[in-house]
C-alpha cells in the first residue's frame, strides 16, 4: 500500500500580514438625482430635440452664433420657437418650461 500524497495549497508562501487578499466594496446608497446626465427629464428633453432635429439644431446654432452681447442664446432659441408657433418639443415639454437649465442647455448648445 502506498502512503497517501500529501497536498500543499499554491499559495504556501504567501503571508498575509492582517491584509485581506480580496475586498469587495458595495454603495448601498446610490441615488441617482440626474436624468440620463442631465439635470432634469425637461433639460434632457430640450437638449435631445435640439441636438436630433436638423431644424432645431440649425436654429440653436444660429441663436449661438448670433446672440448679442449678454443675451442668453437659450432665451433667443425660445423666442425663435415661439415665433414659429413651436411652443413644445415633440414630446410637450415646453421651451420656456422654467425647470429647464437654461445654462446647461447653452453649455450644449455652443457645443453644436
Amino acid at each position: 500500500m502506498t502512503p497517501p500524497v500529501m497536498l500543499t495549497p499554491y499559495n504556501k508562501y504567501i503571508h498575509n500580514k492582517g491584509h485581506s487578499l480580496m475586498t469587495t466594496a458595495y454603495q448601498t446608497q446610490i441615488e441617482d438625482t440626474t436624468y440620463n446626465g442631465w439635470t432634469n427629464y425637461e433639460t434632457w428633453n430640450v437638449a435631445l430635440w435640439m441636438g436630433n432635429d436638423e431644424f432645431l439644431y440649425n436654429t440653436a446654432k444660429a441663436c449661438v452664433l448670433y446672440a448679442e452681447f449678454n443675451e442668453c442664446p437659450y432665451e433667443k432659441f425660445i423666442r425663435c420657437m415661439h415665433n414659429c408657433d413651436s411652443m413644445t418639443t415633440g414630446d410637450g415639454v415646453k421651451w420656456d418650461d422654467p425647470s429647464v437649465n437654461a445654462a446647461e442647455i447653452v453649455e450644449a448648445m455652443e457645443e453644436f
